[in-house]
């Protein structure tokens, strides 16, 4: 039988390298890794480093082109872009009559927008009253391109409900040749305001994202390659890359958002903190019940409808230089052994490091001078987070960070001694003070999130990342670990995440028809985009107090038939629910089981209040992929399920002051895990369930985990 060569690719174009990766399409682990300089000054600009990157690449895993089965890039243009203000003048056609149209016009004040020191987003306003008067909307246009605008964009109040006076205005436009956008077209969420400024900050970078997306085409087509282009979004997902040339503020700070989609795919992560470290700092982002946590993005210093992951930086590294004072260790950073042009001292030889004294430094003017270093026969040298974490031994073998213990500790000694403690001593302060700023961070993001300490654990991905995941969780208490292939899970992240859409409607009393059609959306969405039809997960989401209904649907480009060479047997997945239930096993019974997943239990009598029932889904893999505080759980057939949930949701259905909420339901069938949890109404809850089933078999095993809601 001939080997399965097929690979899916993922190339990550960071500020100074591009990396790409090489995954086994059937096995998803890592086959084959590369680094080039990213090409910014090139003729060809980032495409000549993604093409470069990707043929050193098949050449390293002996594959062709055609091997390749699935293509995606992420890249930092676009939010380079907006931080370095080069951007493409904006013309913004307002629309709009009588009181509409003081309102419309001060859409002008976008102008006075700062996109970096000194530059503001460059704008041309012009207004039509009559959104059908194709005079007056070729003269607006005529006026907007004369001031300079690169790129076209028309607004009207209450454009979402009637779209019909935007897309007018772009009809006339079509003429001018310049790349055009409805505000309507770039987000559907009420509020004119915030609505025209994401259109118009999508619109600056449009042109240039553009160009860059033509010449990334043009360069795979050339280089053989079949399978469709993915870019990378800000939400942990991909787009086709006719998406992105409609939408390219999708792009933005998407960087982050493929390490967490590293972690969520190959780390299989439920619940739990991602926490990426470079050289000169940490994003930490969440996973909640197996989905990254994603907010409205706040861009130029103002809140967007762009939603992008939720990750909060800190300012420490792997790099991060010490600083003292008198004889205590006062802080960790943000200046980096990068930025003050000094190597660490733990990458030395042992030679190098003879006769090192301490010396502090300001890395940069005005910085306060407290940065430790220390002078020593091969030169200065700056003690980071590197230097603490290879001193205590925890940096594993063949990690990226890893250095001879004994040089690690050596560099650490003189410190020892002006702290007056070992080196063990001298090294926990180091990684005491650096880890303090994350750990602050960490514990805000599980109190935000709400998640269930039980279950949440601490993955580190990025260069640096044994310098902070180790001892954060041994500070902490929570379960902690390493990715694997860590220094470069971003690729990863970026060549296993699936093809994602997010569909937002304001719908007032939203019927059980209008919920289903959201959700039709968002499916024919990634669809549209190349996923498998029959793969297309979609968890819907209905918030009644702001009347928003939100479907965001994901999908595989192809079905995977993913093959392991492992899989858990009865006593490894007690053992992992034993655990995350902080139970003994013998207390654990299994509640329900399938192919693909086995749900355990535990009772947890309480007195004065009712026992509960602790809950953990486990897959075949062993790991636990859903823990709930407490469910009923219930195993029945697609043909019975109408019934089956009618009766479980009823019985579990709460009324009160705030009206009447459903449980969160979640339902295992096949290989899927169905979250039903996002809505609250028991009618629409069970139509969502029904369109869950609508294509499987009647005989087909469905298992029911509901949560009561408080």
């Amino acid at each position: 039988m001939t080997a399965d060569r097929r690979i899916r690719v993922g190339i990550d174009v960071g500020g100074t390298f591009t990396d790409a990766v090489a995954v086994d399409a059937a096995t998803l682990t890592p086959v084959g890794q590369v680094k080039v300089p990213t090409s910014h000054h090139h003729e060809n600009g980032v495409a000549h480093g993604i093409v470069q990157a990707l043929e050193r690449l098949l050449a390293q895993v002996d594959r062709t082109p055609s091997d390749v089965t699935f293509l995606a890039h992420g890249t930092t243009q676009a939010t380079n872009a907006l931080l370095e203000g080069d951007v493409a003048k904006v013309g913004l056609i307002g629309i709009g009559s009588g009181p509409g149209a003081v309102v419309t016009r001060r859409l002008a004040a976008f102008g006075r927008l700062e996109l970096a020191p000194g530059k503001r987003l460059p704008l041309a306003y012009e207004h039509v009253a009559d959104p059908f008067d194709a005079d007056a909307v070729r003269t607006a246009v005529d006026r907007v391109r004369d001031q300079g605008a690169q790129v076209l964009v028309a607004t009207e109040p209450f454009g979402v409900d009637r779209p019909e006076g935007e897309q007018a205005v772009l009809d006339v436009a079509r003429s001018s040749g310049l790349p055009l956008a409805a505000a309507h077209e770039i987000t559907s969420l009420y509020g004119l305001h915030k609505r025209t400024r994401t259109a118009v900050v999508n619109a600056a970078i449009l042109p240039r994202m553009l160009a860059t997306a033509d010449l990334v085409d043009a360069s795979i087509t050339k280089a053989g390659v079949t399978a469709p282009l993915m870019v990378m979004r800000c939400d942990g997902g991909v787009m086709s890359l006719d998406e992105m040339r409609r939408r390219p503020l999708l792009t933005v700070l998407s960087g982050p958002a493929a390490g967490v989609a590293g972690a969520l795919m190959q780390e299989r992560i439920s619940e739990g903190v991602f926490l990426e470290t470079g050289g000169t700092s940490t994003d930490i982002s969440v996973v909640r019940r197996g989905k990254v946590a994603v907010r409205h993005a706040t861009i130029l210093g103002r809140t967007s409808y762009l939603n992008a992951l939720d990750v909060r930086t800190v300012g420490v590294g792997g790099g991060s230089m010490v600083r003292i004072s008198g004889n205590r260790v006062v802080g960790v950073g943000p200046r980096s052994a990068h930025i003050a042009g000094l190597p660490y001292a733990c990458f030395a030889s042992l030679d190098e490091l003879r006769d090192a004294r301490i010396a502090t430094v300001r890395p940069m003017v005005g910085d306060p001078d407290d940065h430790l270093v220390l002078d020593a026969a091969g030169g200065r040298f700056a003690v980071t987070m590197t230097c603490a974490a290879n001193a205590l031994g925890r940096v594993p073998e063949g990690d990226f960070a890893r250095c001879d213990q004994e040089v690690a500790r050596a560099a650490l000694a003189p410190l020892a001694a002006v702290l007056g403690t070992d080196v063990a001593g001298a090294a926990r302060a180091v990684l005491d003070a650096g880890t303090a700023q994350v750990r602050s961070v960490v514990d805000a993001m599980i109190r935000d999130y709400r998640l269930d300490r039980e279950t949440a654990v601490l993955v580190g991905g990025g260069g640096g990342a044994a310098t902070v995941t180790p001892h954060l969780a041994a500070d902490t208490g929570l379960e902690g670990r390493i990715a694997r292939h860590s220094e470069v899970i971003s690729p990863i992240g970026v060549a296993l995440a699936l093809v994602r859409e997010q569909v937002e409607r304001i719908i007032p009393g939203a019927s059980q028809e209008q919920i289903l059609a959201v959700r039709a959306e968002a499916e024919r969405a990634v669809v549209a985009q190349g996923a498998a039809a029959d793969g297309v997960e979609v968890e819907v989401t209905v918030d009644p107090q702001t009347n928003t209904v939100r479907a965001v649907a994901t999908g595989a480009t192809e079905l995977r038939t993913q093959d392991r060479a492992h899989r858990a047997d009865g006593t490894e997945r007690l053992r992992a629910a034993a655990t995350s239930l902080k139970a003994a096993q013998e207390q654990v019974k299994v509640l329900a089981d399938t192919d693909a997943y086995t749900v355990y239990g535990t009772e947890v009598h309480r007195r004065f209040r009712a026992d509960r029932q602790p809950v953990r889904v486990v897959d075949a893999d062993g790991v636990v992929r859903l823990g709930v505080s407490d469910a009923r759980v219930a195993t029945t057939t697609v043909g019975g399920a109408g019934e089956a949930l009618a009766s479980l949701v009823r019985d579990a259905t709460s009324y009160g002051d705030g009206g009447v909420r459903a449980p969160a339901v979640r339902l295992l069938v096949g290989g899927r895990i169905a979250d039903l949890s996002g809505v609250l109404e028991p009618d629409a809850l069970l139509a969502l369930a029904r369109s869950e089933l609508r294509a499987r078999a009647a005989e087909e095993p469905v298992v029911a985990v509901v949560e009561s809601r408080a």
